[in-house]
């Protein structure tokens, strides 16, 4: 049987909670969206080597000082096209964004820009598969994470992507 380990991690954005199962992060999330135990039937140990990493990473991102997360991700629990747009999001560099669009064309599936949001709405790791970095083509577009599209900002500004704005200081 599958374990997961739970962490929780105070942020500016919010706590932040890390869920990872043998073979690396499976969840992650503001609240209970990181739980997957109740939801996927997993049995939850309280393991804080497992998720030493993957909270040591969390907290160098927030304080500045990391760009690229080399947490192991746990992709089992994703299929088809789903899994290759998340994959593809994986890959989208700090600092940077990308339209719907154009993560739909680099993930090489056939699912709409419409679709590619509703996946990211659905994202079981926020921040590690950073779903913050897709925008609309228009301005930011939603986020379903914290405080929603001022979690959102807030990211994109900590990373440098938007400039801070006088309601930053």
């Amino acid at each position: 049987m599958t374990t997961v380990a739970i962490a929780e991690v105070p942020t500016p954005v919010g706590p932040f909670v890390l869920a990872v199962t043998e073979v690396g992060l499976v969840a992650s999330g503001w609240g209970s969206r990181a739980r997957p135990a109740a939801q996927l039937g997993l049995a939850e140990v309280h393991d804080s080597d497992r998720t030493a990493f993957a909270v040591s990473e969390l907290n160098a991102y927030f304080a500045g000082e990391l760009k690229t997360f080399e947490t192991p991700v746990d992709w089992r629990l994703m299929s088809g096209s789903r899994l290759r747009v998340l994959q593809a999001l994986h890959q989208v560099p700090y600092g940077t964004a990308v339209t719907y669009g154009e993560l739909a064309r680099r993930s090489g599936s056939s699912v709409p820009a419409r679709g590619i949001g509703s996946i990211m709405g659905s994202n079981p790791i926020p921040i590690i598969v950073p779903c913050h970095r897709v925008i609309a083509g228009n301005g930011l577009g939603g986020f379903s994470g914290g405080e929603g599209v001022e979690t959102k900002r807030w990211l994109l500004t900590h990373e440098g992507y938007l400039q801070p704005t006088l309601l930053d200081l």
